[in-house]
C-alpha cells in the first residue's frame, strides 16, 4: 500500500511542477503553492489507491499509465475538498488551516475573509480542472478511456448530488434515517470507493460483471466509511483526525447518529439536541452533553454494529467476486482500515 502510495504522490509532484502559476504575480505565486501544499499533504490517498486494485483485479499489468489515472481522482478529491470546507466554514484540514482560511490568511482587513473564501473557489476549480487534464492525459488506450471517463462523470455528478442533500439537511429541520443514509450513499459510498474501483476496474477492460462485482463490495464499505467518519467527526481526537470535533456539531450535520439519537432519546434529550445542534457558538462543554445524548440513547453503539455489518457484507462480496488474488488480499486489507480507522 505505501509503494503504490508513493507513486502516487511522486506522479502529484511531477504534474505539479509542470503546472506553475502562469501568471508571474506573486498573489498568483503565493494561490498556487498554497493549492501545491493542501495537495500533497498527509491524505489517506483512498480512492487512487482503490482505483489502483480495481485495475489489478481486473487482471491489469502494473504501469505508468495506471498511476497517472488513480493520481486524477487526489486531484478530483483535493477539489471537492476545498469546496467542502468553505460551505461547513471549516478552520482545519489535515492538521493545517483549510484553503480558504491560509488564503484569508495572506490578506489584512475586513474582506480578507471574503478573498479567502473566493479565492479558495478558483483554486478548487482549478484542482478539478487539472483532474480531468491528468487522466485525457493518461496513456491509457482510447476506447478503454472513454469508458473509464464514462464512470469518473457519473462519479462527479452523484457526489454533487450528495453534497446537495447534505447542505439541504442543515437548513434547521430534522432529518430522517433513510434520508441521512441517501446523503452517505451519494455523497461518500459511490465516491469514495464504489467508483474508483469500477475506473480502474473499466481502464483495465473489466467486464461488466466485475463493476458489479465491485458495486457489490463498494457500496456497503463506503457506507461504513462514511458512518465512521461520522464517530470521528463528533468523537475523534484532533490530534489525530486532523480537524477539530465541533464542526460537525456546529455545522447541524444530520449525521445517521444524530437521526438515531433523535429518534431514541427522550422528550428533554430530543429538545436539548435540537437546541444547539447546529449553533456556530456551542462550546466543548455542550457539545459533551450531546455526545453523551448519543451515547445514552444507543446511537453509537448501533452506528458502531452498522460498521461492523457493513464491512462484513462488503468482504462477502469480495469473496464472491472474480478478481485476482493479490487484489483480494489489499482489498481485504483496504476495508479493514477503512471500517476501523481513527482519523
Amino acid at each position: 500500500m505505501s509503494t503504490v502510495r508513493d507513486r502516487v504522490d511522486r506522479r502529484l509532484v511531477q504534474f505539479l511542477d509542470v503546472h506553475p502559476a502562469p501568471v508571474a504575480d506573486p498573489e498568483v505565486v503565493a494561490a498556487h503553492q498554497v493549492l501545491r501544499e493542501f495537495i500533497l499533504g498527509d491524505g489517506k490517498r483512498i480512492r487512487p489507491l482503490l482505483c489502483y486494485w480495481g485495475w489489478v483485479g481486473a487482471g491489469g499489468a502494473d504501469c505508468a499509465e495506471l498511476i497517472s489515472a488513480a493520481a486524477s481522482l487526489e486531484l478530483c478529491h483535493a477539489g471537492l475538498l476545498i469546496h467542502d470546507d468553505i460551505m461547513d466554514a471549516s478552520e482545519v484540514r489535515r492538521g493545517r488551516p483549510t484553503v480558504h482560511r491560509a488564503l484569508a490568511g495572506m490578506h489584512a482587513g475586513p474582506a480578507a475573509n471574503a478573498f479567502g473564501r473566493a479565492a479558495a473557489i478558483l483554486m478548487g476549480v482549478l484542482a478539478l480542472g487539472w483532474s480531468d487534464e491528468l487522466f485525457a492525459t493518461s496513456g491509457v488506450e482510447p476506447h478503454r478511456l472513454r469508458r473509464g471517463h464514462e464512470l469518473f462523470t457519473a462519479m462527479r455528478t452523484e457526489v454533487i448530488a450528495g453534497q446537495y442533500l447534505d447542505v439541504m439537511s442543515q437548513t434547521g429541520a430534522d432529518t430522517t434515517v433513510d434520508r441521512a443514509y441517501t446523503v452517505i450513499r451519494y455523497k461518500t459510498a459511490k465516491y469514495t470507493v464504489e467508483r474508483p474501483l469500477q475506473i480502474g476496474g473499466a481502464l483495465a477492460g473489466g467486464d461488466e460483471e466485475l463493476l458489479e462485482a465491485y458495486s457489490s463490495f463498494g457500496v456497503p464499505l463506503g457506507e461504513a466509511f462514511q458512518l465512521r467518519d461520522d464517530i470521528l467527526g463528533m468523537f475523534g481526537d484532533p490530534e489525530v483526525t486532523g480537524k477539530s470535533a465541533l464542526d460537525d456539531l456546529r455545522e447541524g450535520k444530520q449525521t445517521v447518529l444524530i437521526a438515531y439519537a433523535t429518534r431514541y432519546g427522550s422528550r428533554a434529550e430530543t429538545e436539548h439536541l435540537r437546541a444547539w445542534l447546529g449553533d456556530p457558538k456551542l462550546t466543548e462543554t455542550v457539545a459533551d452533553e450531546l455526545r453523551q445524548i448519543v451515547v445514552d440513547t444507543g446511537a453509537l453503539a448501533q452506528v458502531e454494529q452498522m460498521i461492523d455489518e457493513r464491512a462484513g457484507t462488503a468482504l462477502s462480496a469480495l469473496a464472491d467476486a472474480r478478481i485476482t488474488a493479490e487484489a483480494a488480499a489489499a482489498l481485504t486489507e483496504l476495508a479493514d482500515r477503512i471500517a476501523h480507522r481513527t482519523r
